[in-house]
């Protein structure tokens, strides 16, 4: 590697939310994690770009049935699914996303187109008319386990304020479903993608912060993905405020902690995942859990059996 070249990290989530009880369920969740970190850092190491490993790690994200995006998706209140992806390429500071897509495989794969488009983020209607312009294939995201969640609620009256989002039956207290990949290239570029079915019952055409800068936020010294009760992560701004404060001098563990704290004491529940551009890698969680897993160039790692009390977020360099 040469001297202008930096080491690429990466850090990816699957969701935030309660504690996980099972041994086999936690260890279920870290093979399918730690199997999509080793696939994306390869393409890292190759000299792939940050935005291609975001957007690769998105899909396979998507594509695991495990994780509330793409397929296993929850379903809405009307027994609909409506997902909703951005992308943020630090290097340019463009975001792009859509909001409450339906019918499709991969919702970052409009993202990934709008970045190039004067109008970058769409609605449902907007989304469904650029999947008939881009001629992709329609696609059924549902799962036999989301519909029985969802025929089951139905039977209560949606009384849960939202839908288990873990495909796993030990796992099903773990909630607040979002698959979110942040990335730093060997170019020293930044970018981060979230994905997300949302928080499943909800309002018909409720809007989570995933295709939000609130959720999804990238510039050149720093990017953050985040999970959990979306309407907190609004509120709080997360992800723009964690990169605000790195742009403004903080280090990305100071920028994390200081706004982990402060939204604790708030009441606020979910996580977030970030990597900045001297290379630090960092994680918060209000909530018990946080399912990520992180790449250094020298180890896999991941956060899902970090449940220190005390502590509201971590780092590696």
């Amino acid at each position: 590697m040469s001297a202008s070249k930096v080491q690429p990290k990466l850090i990816i989530h699957g969701g935030a939310g309660l504690s996980l009880k099972s041994k086999g369920g936690v260890e279920a969740v870290r093979k399918a994690l730690h199997g999509i970190v080793e696939e994306v850092y390869a393409l890292l190491q190759a000299g792939g770009s940050a935005k291609d490993a975001v957007i690769k790690g998105c899909q396979l994200l998507e594509d695991e049935p495990r994780f509330n995006a793409g397929t296993g998706s929850v379903l809405q209140s009307d027994g609909n699914i409506r997902m909703s992806a951005s992308l943020m390429d630090g290097a340019v500071q463009r975001f792009s996303g859509v909001i409450n897509a339906s019918r499709l495989k991969n919702p970052i794969a409009l993202a990934e187109f709008l970045q190039n488009e004067s109008d970058r983020v769409l609605s449902d209607y907007g989304s469904a008319e650029l999947l008939r312009e881009l001629k992709i294939p329609a696609y059924d995201p549902l799962t036999d386990l989301r519909l029985q969640e969802w025929i089951e609620e139905r039977k209560q009256n949606f009384s849960k304020a939202m839908a288990g989002t873990i495909a796993e039956p030990e796992l099903t207290g773990a909630r607040r479903g979002t698959i979110g990949v942040v990335a730093l290239d060997a170019e020293g570029q930044l970018c981060a993608g979230t994905s997300t079915g949302g928080k499943g019952l909800e309002r018909i055409g409720r809007v989570s912060d995933s295709a939000m800068p609130a959720g999804n936020y990238a510039n050149g010294r720093a990017a953050v993905s985040c999970t959990g009760i979306g309407e907190d992560i609004i509120d709080e701004c997360l992800a723009a405020r964690i990169v605000v404060r790195v742009t403004d001098g903080l280090s990305l563990s100071e920028a994390m902690e200081r706004s982990f704290r402060e939204s604790k004491e708030r009441g606020r529940d979910f996580g977030a995942i970030a990597l900045s551009a001297d290379g630090a890698i960092a994680w918060g969680k209000t909530s018990e859990i946080l399912l990520g897993a992180y790449h250094t160039g020298a180890i896999v790692g991941d956060t899902l059996e970090w449940t220190t009390e005390e502590e509201v977020s971590g780092s590696i360099e």
